[in-house]
């Protein structure tokens, strides 16, 4: 955390004066000679200070606030010694007043004299470790919602209008002609929309989840042309309670669809794999390029940057390992991670 600004350093100084001096007189009834007693109370006014200035400039922000906490008191104590030690110089001019008969106060009265210090800096390090406790839980809450937000445009991102567009489309022929498949597709398409809303928002799901939205994806991309379209899709099911982060395969699938252009492109094709061994995922895809690219819609879909991202995030430093191989004639996705 950074140091209290040169404002707020005033304000404290101030309060920590203005209480201080309520005090003195108050205990000295000094109020009927109230400039006399402001005068003497001067080394308190600048020892509050000083106090203050290092406390809050430096000890605060550079130990406290850094964790450093058993050299924080070592520093604050030290800090204390020498205002008290310095003030009670003589030197300055109300050094008369700390001496009695010729002889130093007390070490009592000396106390007496450092107490408001000490007062001064532990009220300092309580308002500013309170500043500091509701500064962190600000920048909580804006985290949480700067997540949220991004959360929702990932989401966003996922849902492809081209891939929900085609697959109401094929439904709704299928629905025309009465074919027997279409209540599972309509119940396959649910099955997306749900895992897209709310599955997603986990931190990680069951790996089977993951593979059943791979599976109704392919299935509603094949209504349109089944028997056409070269998919071969072979997905491991040995380790379905495997826990991994939601969304993470399907972007290459999709992707893979998309720019395979496989309904249009004779000789096209998918291959779809995804092994497990022990607490490792290994996912493979591959696509043709067809040589005569077709415009396509530019909405929807998640670009490689952002997946990369995202792995980032999920699965830093060896956790995982995308390997990415394009040719005129075929893109292949190698994606391996450590759960």
């Amino acid at each position: 955390m950074k140091a209290v600004s040169n404002q707020g350093l005033l304000k404290q100084i101030l309060l920590w004066s203005v209480v201080w001096l309520l005090i003195v007189l108050s205990l000295t009834n000094g109020w009927d000679r109230f400039p006399k007693s402001l005068i003497r109370t001067t080394p308190l006014f600048l020892g509050i200070a000083i106090v203050l200035t290092v406390n809050l400039k430096f000890l605060l922000p550079k130990f406290f606030f850094q964790k450093k906490i058993g050299l924080y008191i070592v520093l604050s104590l030290l800090l204390l010694g020498l205002t008290g030690f310095v003030l009670t110089l003589d030197i300055f001019p109300w050094s008369d007043r700390l001496v009695r008969g010729g002889k130093r106060l007390s070490g009592l009265k000396v106390l007496s004299r450092v107490m408001p210090f000490i007062v001064t800096l532990l009220g300092s390090t309580l308002i500013e470790t309170t500043r500091f406790a509701n500064s962190k839980e600000k920048q909580a809450i804006q985290s949480d919602k700067e997540k949220l937000e991004s959360e929702l445009k990932f989401l966003k991102s996922q849902v492809n209008p081209h891939f929900l567009f085609n697959a109401l489309n094929n439904i709704y022929s299928l629905a025309v002609v009465q074919a027997p498949e279409t209540p599972e597709s309509v119940m396959q398409l649910s099955e997306i929309l749900r895992y897209m809303v709310y599955d997603s928002n986990e931190a990680k799901v069951p790996l089977k989840n993951e593979i059943n939205y791979i599976e109704n994806f392919v299935e509603l991309q094949l209504l349109k042309d089944r028997q056409k379209m070269d998919v071969q899709i072979s997905l491991d099911k040995s380790a379905p309670d495997l826990m991994i982060a939601p969304m993470l395969f399907i972007p290459f699938v999709e992707n893979a669809f998309k720019h395979s252009q496989i309904e249009n492109f004779q000789g096209g094709y998918i291959r779809i794999n995804l092994k497990t061994d022990n607490k490792k995922v290994n996912f493979h895809v591959v696509n043709s390029i067809p040589a005569k690219k077709i415009t396509k819609d530019k909405v929807g879909g998640v670009g490689l940057k952002n997946i990369e991202k995202q792995l980032d995030l999920l699965y830093p430093n060896e956790q995982h390992e995308l390997t990415i191989n394009k040719t005129t004639e075929q893109f292949e996705v190698i994606l391996k991670i450590v759960v």
